[in-house]
């Protein structure tokens, strides 16, 4: 009998996770992780670890499973919350969730579950593992969940073909519907849970009263820049080569403050992000305001109307080297090379025609139709058919 340990997070998934497991005759033993948790900035109704821990004790007594927590606080804290406020002080928005997995579920939790003996962690994400043959070697595939509407493929597209090995995805081949069903039918404790919100296992967060602990307030000018202004209708240089115009588009429209009017004060550039509309405090315009860029150095940002606004879009962005990511080694370009792909820069985004190139001086992702809020700090990620292939982080 091959053990698992399952992360129990007190959810309904990882709890049909872990009877799907002991159905198919895996010895199995729940884990709940508990991670850092700061009163003062939860919304403290909205998933307190102690509810979910009690939940994921319950489920684990119904399925007659082992159980036990285990304290994870100072490594989520050193490699999840500090990175944030060093990612949010730089302008940059990260993604918690992705790093959540890389991190904390597949490194640190992944060690502990492989010092009990197990032979593979399992979660409760909507995703597949698939396994290929190439050159006599067993190469392993992160596929889309079957319930287009729930994939989570994207929060773990930071896995390695190491980590990749030892995970296992149970509900992956299941809808959400089918999943509550099951947990209805045996009657569990998280069956009409509701899904949990937020930061990956602290719950939901105030994000400014969180970033503020760290991050000192300081006022700002907010600026907006009307749509038909003459920095959309520049001339576009001529370029000596495809790389040199791949970084011009993937670099943007550096804004000045005389390109726009000043319609407001702000508490702080490096709590806002691109594409973001609430939380500016701004009144008096026909149409909803959106930030298409801060300058943290400055400390300004810029603003523009409506969903449309050209400072929202653009086709290409930039992947340094360092941040670049491949879970098919296999597949991984040469400089020079180009791959076309399906990719998206967010979950839950649906999948867009793109074409990578790879330089030395990074990969750029070109791609069809331009894209809103291409977000630095965040995940690019790219599939060929439903298997998400690689990813990296938006420069």
């Amino acid at each position: 009998m091959k053990r698992v340990v399952v992360g129990l997070s007190g959810g309904v998934d990882s709890s049909v996770a872990a009877y799907l497991l002991k159905e198919q005759g895996y010895e199995v033993i729940g884990l709940f992780m508990k991670n850092w948790h700061d009163d003062s900035v939860t919304i403290s109704n909205e998933c307190p670890w102690l509810e979910d821990s009690n939940d994921a004790l319950l489920v684990a007594e119904k399925l007659g499973i082992p159980f036990q927590t285990v304290d994870l606080s100072e490594q989520y804290k050193e490699k999840i919350v500090d990175y944030m406020f060093s990612e949010y002080e730089k302008g940059r928005t990260p993604n918690p969730d992705v790093l959540c997995n890389r991190e904390i579920k597949f490194d640190v939790f992944m060690k502990i579950a492989l010092s009990l003996g197990a032979d593979f962690v399992a979660t409760g994400h909507y995703c597949r593992k698939g396994t290929i043959e190439k050159d006599g070697n067993d190469v392993y595939q992160l596929l889309a969940g079957i319930d287009g509407n729930k994939d989570q493929s994207y929060f773990l597209c930071q896995l390695s073909q190491e980590q990749l090995s030892k995970a296992l995805f149970p509900i992956g081949e299941l809808t959400k519907p089918q999943v509550r069903e099951i947990a209805s039918k045996l009657d569990l404790i998280t069956a009409e849970k509701r899904d949990s919100q937020g930061l990956c296992f602290i719950g939901k967060v105030r994000l400014p009263e969180f970033l503020q602990q760290q991050l000192q307030p300081k006022e700002g000018l907010i600026y907006e820049i009307n749509a038909d202004n003459t920095i959309y209708n520049q001339e576009v240089p001529l370029f000596n080569s495809l790389e040199e115009k791949l970084a011009f588009e993937a670099n943007g429209i550096s804004y000045l403050p005389e390109n726009g009017k000043v319609v407001g004060k702000h508490q702080g550039a490096h709590y806002f992000t691109i594409g973001q509309r609430k939380g500016l405090n701004v009144g008096g315009t026909k149409e909803a305001l959106f930030i298409i860029a801060t300058d943290v150095k400055s400390n300004i940002i810029y603003t523009g109307q409506g969903a449309n606004h050209p400072g929202l879009f653009k086709k290409t962005l930039k992947v340094l080297p360092s941040e670049i990511h491949w879970i098919r080694e296999d597949l991984a370009l040469k400089n020079g090379e180009t791959l076309e792909v399906m990719a998206r820069i967010r979950y839950r985004q649906e999948l867009q025609k793109a074409t990578l190139h790879h330089f030395e001086s990074g990969l750029y992702v070109s791609f069809e139709k331009p894209q809103s809020a291409i977000t630095e700090g965040q995940f690019v990620a790219w599939n060929i058919g439903d298997e998400l292939v690689g990813s990296g982080v938006i420069s």
